[in-house]
Protein backbone atom coordinates (compact mmCIF):
# COMPACT_ATOMS: atom_id res chain seq x y z
CA UNK A 1 0.00 0.00 0.00
CA UNK A 2 1.54 3.26 -1.12
CA UNK A 3 1.47 5.84 1.48
CA UNK A 4 0.53 9.48 1.42
CA UNK A 5 3.55 11.29 0.88
CA UNK A 6 3.16 15.38 1.73
CA UNK A 7 2.77 16.42 -2.00
CA UNK A 8 -0.23 14.17 -2.36
CA UNK A 9 -1.56 15.97 0.52
CA UNK A 10 -0.77 19.22 -0.71
CA UNK A 11 -2.46 18.10 -4.16
CA UNK A 12 -5.25 16.81 -1.95
CA UNK A 13 -5.56 20.37 -0.01
CA UNK A 14 -5.73 21.92 -3.98
CA UNK A 15 -8.08 20.04 -5.27
CA UNK A 16 -10.66 21.06 -2.26
CA UNK A 17 -9.49 24.34 -2.48
CA UNK A 18 -10.44 24.00 -6.88
CA UNK A 19 -13.56 22.22 -6.29
CA UNK A 20 -14.83 24.19 -3.68
CA UNK A 21 -14.31 27.66 -5.50
CA UNK A 22 -15.68 26.47 -8.43
CA UNK A 23 -19.59 27.49 -6.95
CA UNK A 24 -18.16 30.98 -6.06
CA UNK A 25 -16.68 31.81 -9.55
CA UNK A 26 -19.86 30.28 -10.69
CA UNK A 27 -22.19 32.69 -9.13
CA UNK A 28 -20.13 35.51 -10.26
CA UNK A 29 -19.94 34.17 -13.95
CA UNK A 30 -23.84 33.65 -13.84
CA UNK A 31 -24.41 37.41 -12.87
CA UNK A 32 -23.46 38.54 -16.35
CA UNK A 33 -23.52 35.76 -18.80
CA UNK A 34 -26.44 32.52 -19.29
CA UNK A 35 -25.84 29.32 -17.96
CA UNK A 36 -25.06 27.88 -21.38
CA UNK A 37 -22.24 30.41 -21.81
CA UNK A 38 -20.63 29.80 -18.67
CA UNK A 39 -21.21 25.87 -18.48
CA UNK A 40 -20.07 25.73 -22.24
CA UNK A 41 -17.21 28.37 -21.24
CA UNK A 42 -15.61 26.83 -18.78
CA UNK A 43 -15.75 23.61 -20.57
CA UNK A 44 -14.65 24.99 -24.22
CA UNK A 45 -11.57 27.01 -21.82
CA UNK A 46 -10.48 23.57 -20.16
CA UNK A 47 -10.57 21.09 -23.14
CA UNK A 48 -7.97 23.88 -24.71
CA UNK A 49 -5.94 23.35 -22.10
CA UNK A 50 -5.65 20.37 -21.76
CA UNK A 51 -5.88 18.95 -25.44
CA UNK A 52 -2.56 21.28 -25.31
CA UNK A 53 -1.26 19.32 -22.99
CA UNK A 54 -1.86 16.31 -23.91
CA UNK A 55 -0.16 17.45 -27.61
CA UNK A 56 3.18 18.43 -25.36
CA UNK A 57 3.20 15.35 -23.58
CA UNK A 58 2.87 13.22 -26.97
CA UNK A 59 0.09 11.71 -25.88
CA UNK A 60 -2.01 9.05 -27.61
CA UNK A 61 -5.15 9.17 -28.98
CA UNK A 62 -5.53 5.68 -30.41
CA UNK A 63 -7.99 4.57 -27.95
CA UNK A 64 -10.84 6.84 -29.47
CA UNK A 65 -11.49 4.61 -32.11
CA UNK A 66 -13.01 1.94 -29.77
CA UNK A 67 -14.56 4.20 -26.77
CA UNK A 68 -15.57 7.14 -28.80
CA UNK A 69 -19.19 6.66 -27.56
CA UNK A 70 -18.28 5.82 -23.88
CA UNK A 71 -15.88 9.40 -23.81
CA UNK A 72 -18.38 11.36 -25.34
CA UNK A 73 -21.30 9.98 -22.43
CA UNK A 74 -19.29 10.71 -19.62
CA UNK A 75 -18.76 14.06 -21.60
CA UNK A 76 -22.21 14.79 -20.98
CA UNK A 77 -22.82 12.91 -17.80
CA UNK A 78 -19.69 14.40 -16.20
CA UNK A 79 -19.08 17.61 -18.10
CA UNK A 80 -22.13 19.26 -20.04
CA UNK A 81 -25.05 18.72 -17.84
CA UNK A 82 -23.97 19.21 -14.68
CA UNK A 83 -22.52 22.12 -15.35
CA UNK A 84 -25.18 23.57 -16.84
CA UNK A 85 -27.63 22.54 -14.07
CA UNK A 86 -24.99 24.23 -11.40
CA UNK A 87 -25.19 27.20 -13.60
CA UNK A 88 -28.60 27.54 -14.10
CA UNK A 89 -29.51 26.95 -10.24
CA UNK A 90 -26.68 29.12 -9.42
CA UNK A 91 -28.86 32.14 -10.61
CA UNK A 92 -30.96 31.89 -7.61
CA UNK A 93 -28.98 30.16 -5.09
CA UNK A 94 -26.05 31.45 -3.40
CA UNK A 95 -23.22 29.55 -3.31
CA UNK A 96 -22.40 27.94 -0.22
CA UNK A 97 -25.94 26.44 -0.55
CA UNK A 98 -24.69 24.74 -3.66
CA UNK A 99 -21.77 23.53 -2.28
CA UNK A 100 -24.18 21.73 0.60
CA UNK A 101 -26.36 20.55 -2.40
CA UNK A 102 -23.49 18.68 -4.26
CA UNK A 103 -22.22 17.18 -1.06
CA UNK A 104 -24.96 14.44 -1.66
CA UNK A 105 -23.40 13.18 -4.80
CA UNK A 106 -21.27 10.35 -2.84
CA UNK A 107 -23.95 9.00 -1.19
CA UNK A 108 -26.06 8.94 -4.78
CA UNK A 109 -23.15 7.46 -6.12
CA UNK A 110 -23.80 4.57 -3.48
CA UNK A 111 -27.23 4.20 -4.67
CA UNK A 112 -26.45 3.81 -8.39
CA UNK A 113 -23.32 1.41 -7.45
CA UNK A 114 -25.86 -0.85 -5.89
CA UNK A 115 -27.64 -1.55 -8.83
CA UNK A 116 -24.94 -1.00 -11.79
CA UNK A 117 -21.48 -2.31 -10.22
CA UNK A 118 -20.52 -5.97 -9.00
CA UNK A 119 -19.66 -6.31 -5.70
CA UNK A 120 -20.96 -2.43 -4.15
CA UNK A 121 -24.18 -3.98 -2.77
CA UNK A 122 -25.91 -1.82 -0.43
CA UNK A 123 -25.24 -2.46 3.49
CA UNK A 124 -26.45 -0.96 6.58
CA UNK A 125 -24.20 1.62 7.19
CA UNK A 126 -24.58 2.88 3.68
CA UNK A 127 -28.93 2.70 3.59
CA UNK A 128 -28.20 5.14 7.13
CA UNK A 129 -25.83 6.84 5.42
CA UNK A 130 -27.91 7.82 2.60
CA UNK A 131 -31.38 8.13 4.61
CA UNK A 132 -29.29 10.37 6.65
CA UNK A 133 -27.81 13.07 4.00
CA UNK A 134 -31.33 12.75 2.49
CA UNK A 135 -32.53 14.03 5.33
CA UNK A 136 -30.05 16.86 5.71
CA UNK A 137 -31.25 17.69 2.08
CA UNK A 138 -34.88 17.86 3.52
CA UNK A 139 -33.77 20.29 6.44
CA UNK A 140 -31.84 22.78 3.77
CA UNK A 141 -34.81 22.88 1.27
CA UNK A 142 -36.96 24.02 4.89
CA UNK A 143 -40.08 23.46 5.38
CA UNK A 144 -41.21 26.84 4.34
CA UNK A 145 -39.94 25.90 0.81
CA UNK A 146 -42.02 22.64 0.53
CA UNK A 147 -45.16 23.73 2.01
CA UNK A 148 -45.20 27.49 -0.14
CA UNK A 149 -44.27 26.74 -3.50
CA UNK A 150 -45.90 29.42 -4.92
CA UNK A 151 -43.48 32.03 -3.06
CA UNK A 152 -40.43 30.05 -2.49
CA UNK A 153 -40.98 27.73 -5.75
CA UNK A 154 -37.92 29.15 -7.89
CA UNK A 155 -35.63 28.58 -5.27
CA UNK A 156 -36.73 24.94 -5.00
CA UNK A 157 -36.58 24.30 -8.57
CA UNK A 158 -33.45 25.71 -8.89
CA UNK A 159 -31.50 23.91 -5.99
CA UNK A 160 -33.99 20.95 -7.02
CA UNK A 161 -31.69 21.50 -10.49
CA UNK A 162 -28.46 21.59 -8.36
CA UNK A 163 -29.62 18.07 -7.03
CA UNK A 164 -29.82 17.02 -10.21
CA UNK A 165 -26.44 18.05 -11.38
CA UNK A 166 -25.13 16.34 -8.35
CA UNK A 167 -26.98 12.93 -9.48
CA UNK A 168 -25.51 13.16 -12.94
CA UNK A 169 -21.85 13.19 -11.47
CA UNK A 170 -22.61 10.40 -9.49
CA UNK A 171 -23.61 8.62 -12.83
CA UNK A 172 -20.71 9.99 -14.20
CA UNK A 173 -18.65 8.43 -11.32
CA UNK A 174 -20.48 4.53 -12.66
CA UNK A 175 -20.06 5.01 -16.33
CA UNK A 176 -16.31 6.44 -15.65
CA UNK A 177 -15.30 2.90 -14.50
CA UNK A 178 -15.76 1.41 -17.24
CA UNK A 179 -12.66 3.85 -18.82
CA UNK A 180 -9.52 2.61 -20.78
CA UNK A 181 -6.17 2.45 -19.09
CA UNK A 182 -4.56 5.21 -20.94
CA UNK A 183 -3.11 8.44 -20.31
CA UNK A 184 -5.45 10.60 -18.16
CA UNK A 185 -4.60 13.48 -19.79
CA UNK A 186 -5.72 12.26 -22.94
CA UNK A 187 -8.43 11.20 -21.86
CA UNK A 188 -10.01 13.97 -19.79
CA UNK A 189 -8.99 16.36 -23.31
CA UNK A 190 -11.41 14.06 -25.36
CA UNK A 191 -14.03 14.03 -22.15
CA UNK A 192 -13.89 17.96 -22.51
CA UNK A 193 -14.00 18.25 -26.66
CA UNK A 194 -17.02 16.12 -26.76
CA UNK A 195 -18.25 18.08 -23.97
CA UNK A 196 -17.41 21.44 -25.50
CA UNK A 197 -19.22 19.92 -28.80
CA UNK A 198 -22.59 19.28 -26.90
CA UNK A 199 -22.42 22.86 -25.55
CA UNK A 200 -22.29 24.51 -28.89
CA UNK A 201 -25.64 24.80 -30.14
CA UNK A 202 -26.86 25.74 -26.50
CA UNK A 203 -24.18 28.34 -26.68
CA UNK A 204 -25.58 30.02 -30.19
CA UNK A 205 -29.29 28.83 -29.45
CA UNK A 206 -28.74 31.39 -26.25
CA UNK A 207 -30.09 35.13 -26.20
CA UNK A 208 -26.81 36.90 -28.09
CA UNK A 209 -27.71 39.93 -25.84
CA UNK A 210 -24.82 38.98 -23.76
CA UNK A 211 -21.00 40.33 -24.84
CA UNK A 212 -17.66 39.68 -23.32
CA UNK A 213 -15.75 42.55 -21.21
CA UNK A 214 -12.12 41.41 -21.40
CA UNK A 215 -11.79 43.77 -18.28
CA UNK A 216 -14.62 42.17 -16.20
CA UNK A 217 -14.63 40.62 -13.28
CA UNK A 218 -17.22 38.00 -14.66
CA UNK A 219 -15.12 37.14 -17.70
CA UNK A 220 -12.21 37.07 -15.55
CA UNK A 221 -14.14 34.43 -13.24
CA UNK A 222 -15.50 32.53 -16.02
CA UNK A 223 -11.28 31.83 -17.44
CA UNK A 224 -10.49 31.11 -13.96
CA UNK A 225 -13.17 28.45 -13.87
CA UNK A 226 -12.51 26.86 -17.35
CA UNK A 227 -8.89 26.86 -16.08
CA UNK A 228 -8.37 26.37 -12.39
CA UNK A 229 -11.22 24.36 -11.49
CA UNK A 230 -12.09 22.28 -14.62
CA UNK A 231 -8.56 21.94 -16.33
CA UNK A 232 -6.28 22.29 -13.54
CA UNK A 233 -8.15 20.02 -11.17
CA UNK A 234 -8.51 17.41 -13.44
CA UNK A 235 -4.68 16.83 -13.82
CA UNK A 236 -4.42 17.09 -10.06
CA UNK A 237 -7.40 14.88 -9.53
CA UNK A 238 -6.49 11.76 -11.75
CA UNK A 239 -2.51 12.42 -10.83
CA UNK A 240 -3.27 11.71 -7.03
CA UNK A 241 -5.34 8.91 -7.56
CA UNK A 242 -2.78 7.37 -10.12
CA UNK A 243 -0.39 7.91 -6.48
CA UNK A 244 -2.66 7.01 -3.66
CA UNK A 245 -5.68 5.55 -4.91
CA UNK A 246 -9.34 7.23 -4.26
CA UNK A 247 -9.76 6.12 -0.84
CA UNK A 248 -7.42 8.86 0.11
CA UNK A 249 -8.96 11.20 -1.96
CA UNK A 250 -12.36 10.38 -0.52
CA UNK A 251 -12.02 12.68 2.69
CA UNK A 252 -11.95 15.62 -0.10
CA UNK A 253 -16.01 14.86 0.33
CA UNK A 254 -16.21 16.49 4.08
CA UNK A 255 -13.88 19.68 3.01
CA UNK A 256 -15.24 20.59 -0.20
CA UNK A 257 -18.59 21.64 0.94
CA UNK A 258 -16.92 23.11 3.99
CA UNK A 259 -14.53 25.56 1.65
CA UNK A 260 -17.70 26.33 -0.44
CA UNK A 261 -19.36 27.39 2.41
CA UNK A 262 -16.28 29.72 4.18
CA UNK A 263 -15.76 31.42 0.46
CA UNK A 264 -19.00 32.10 -0.09
CA UNK A 265 -19.02 34.07 3.25
CA UNK A 266 -16.43 35.75 2.72
CA UNK A 267 -16.07 36.76 -0.90
CA UNK A 268 -19.46 37.27 -1.59
CA UNK A 269 -21.25 38.24 1.60
CA UNK A 270 -23.32 35.00 1.52
CA UNK A 271 -25.17 33.88 4.77
CA UNK A 272 -26.12 30.75 6.04
CA UNK A 273 -29.28 30.01 8.41
CA UNK A 274 -29.21 27.79 10.91
CA UNK A 275 -30.86 24.71 9.18
CA UNK A 276 -27.83 25.10 6.20
CA UNK A 277 -25.38 24.11 9.04
CA UNK A 278 -27.69 21.12 10.59
CA UNK A 279 -28.32 20.30 6.90
CA UNK A 280 -24.36 20.33 6.58
CA UNK A 281 -23.61 18.84 10.00
CA UNK A 282 -26.36 15.65 8.50
CA UNK A 283 -24.71 15.32 5.34
CA UNK A 284 -21.58 14.60 6.25
CA UNK A 285 -22.59 12.40 9.04
CA UNK A 286 -23.95 10.57 6.07
CA UNK A 287 -21.32 10.41 4.36
CA UNK A 288 -18.86 9.50 7.09
CA UNK A 289 -21.13 6.75 7.59
CA UNK A 290 -21.85 5.25 4.60
CA UNK A 291 -18.42 5.13 4.22
CA UNK A 292 -17.10 2.84 6.50
CA UNK A 293 -15.77 0.28 4.89
CA UNK A 294 -16.63 1.57 1.61
CA UNK A 295 -14.82 4.63 0.26
CA UNK A 296 -16.07 6.90 -3.01
CA UNK A 297 -14.41 10.64 -4.05
CA UNK A 298 -16.40 12.90 -5.35
CA UNK A 299 -15.54 15.65 -8.81
CA UNK A 300 -16.98 18.68 -8.35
Amino acid sequence: MYNAKPADWLGMIALVILFGSAFMLTKISVQEYPPSVVAGGRIIIAAVVLVLLALFRKDSFLFLKDHWLLLATLGFFGCSLPFYLISWGQQTVDSSIAGILMAIMPLTTIVLAHFFVSGEQLTTNRVLGFMLGFAGILVLFGRSALANFETDGARLIAMLAILAGAVSYAINTIIAKRLPNESFVAISAVVMVFASIIMLPAIFLTDQSWKFSLQSVEFLSLVMLGVFPTALATIIYFAIIARVGPSFLSQINYLIPVWAVMIGILFLNESIGLNAIVALIMILCGIAIAQRKYLFFARF
